[in-house]
């Protein structure tokens, strides 16, 4: 039976969010696929959502960056921890050629491992790349800061660039960053999944009055630290959804978990989400024409090409960190609520199909 070898980065759960949809659209069309999926990223993210059948190898494939929540780049610690990764190098790529040999897949695809891909070429094995960044890009903005070894984080920078040199193919989705180290990009549509709304139970379980909208407050697999509760109790034309606990007696905020349906149920059914600019978010989120306040972290690539394409085709507000941490979160959503959808068209969401159709010519 045809085997995939896909390697996704631990990185939040927005890189798995992005293959899933591709995963799931291969297996219609290759019979009998099985998948290796060699992540940290836990296997309840899958159960569910992935339609054929997989199982997960649990290693480490890559650093991304060290984060305080989800809003914030611990730099130093990134740089230190891509510096220790990387000092046991070409120990890694021997442990992950044995391993692609052992599994003998048809195919490496990696989101966005640099390890992989370079461990499929003396495993003999072809290596493809699909995500809307690449961790040079993610890094070399950061190489002025977070202490004084430039040449050494450049160094990594460096390494990082030569092992995706080995890829055959690079499939960048919509919106995606310039990806400079690869030698062949191919660029598809954007990359969503299908979404099961059910407006009437989500409003039904958590007492929404008629006239109060559906806050979905979402910032990805980084779990937040804490929420300003009490001056969201105070937003009278609202409620909110929230991951995690919540205090006891709260009125107007309500934890995802005591709500029996999917997270992608909650996001389909919420009339508007409150979140940072993530890739599947933001193109779902534009898929379902929902308004966005986000919290921009003016420090990671792709966030202006995924503000643009927020503002270009959907309806989006920005709240700065200072009044998401203080709570002053009404001007936002009152002024998104009442901004009209643009006239422009969004491109269809058919980079799952379109990724996938290049993949079963691998497999």
């Amino acid at each position: 039976m045809p085997l995939i070898w896909c390697s996704i980065s631990g990185h939040g759960f927005g890189h798995a969010a992005q293959m899933l949809p591709v995963l799931n659209e291969l297996s219609h069309r290759v019979s009998g696929l099985r998948a290796i999926l060699r992540t940290t990223v836990p296997p309840w993210f899958f159960d569910g959502r992935l339609t054929m059948a997989w199982e997960v190898s649990p290693v480490e494939q890559d650093i991304g960056c060290v984060q305080h929540g989800p809003l914030t780049i611990d730099v130093d610690a990134t740089w230190a921890a891509h510096q220790a990764f990387h000092a046991e190098w070409e120990k890694r790529v021997v442990q992950e050629v044995s391993a692609i040999r052992h599994a003998s897949p048809d195919l490496v695809v990696s989101n966005i491992s640099h390890l992989a891909v370079e461990a499929a070429a003396p495993a003999g094995v072809p290596a493809v790349g699909l995500c809307s960044l690449s961790w040079d890009g993610v890094l070399e903005p950061l190489l002025d800061r977070g202490g004084p070894a430039r040449g050494e984080r450049a160094e990594v920078v460096r390494r990082i660039r030569q092992s995706y040199g080995f890829a055959d193919l690079m499939i960048r989705a919509t919106p995606g960053i310039p990806l400079s180290a690869f030698k062949k990009v191919v660029d598809i549509g954007p990359i969503a999944q299908p979404l099961a709304p059910d407006p009437t139970r989500v409003r039904r379980a958590i007492g929404a009055d008629a006239h109060e909208q559906v806050v979905l407050v979402s910032f990805g697999g980084i779990p937040l630290d804490a929420l300003p509760y009490d001056q969201l109790e105070r937003l009278t034309s609202y409620q909110f959804i929230v991951s995690g606990p919540v205090p006891a007696g709260s009125r107007r905020v309500h934890s995802a978990a005591s709500i029996p349906v999917s997270f992608r149920t909650l996001l389909a059914s919420a009339d508007m989400l409150v979140t940072k600019p993530g890739y599947s978010t933001v193109v779902e989120a534009v898929a379902q024409s929902k308004s966005v306040v986000y919290v921009r972290r003016y420090n990671f690539v792709d966030e202006d090409c995924l503000v643009a394409y927020l503002h270009r085709y959907g309806r989006a507000a920005e709240l700065s960190s200072a009044d998401f941490a203080s709570g002053r979160w009404g001007a936002a959503l009152d002024g998104v609520s009442r901004t009209s959808q643009p006239s422009e068209t969004a491109p269809p969401a058919t980079g799952a199909a379109e990724a996938a159709g290049i993949l079963a010519g691998y497999v």
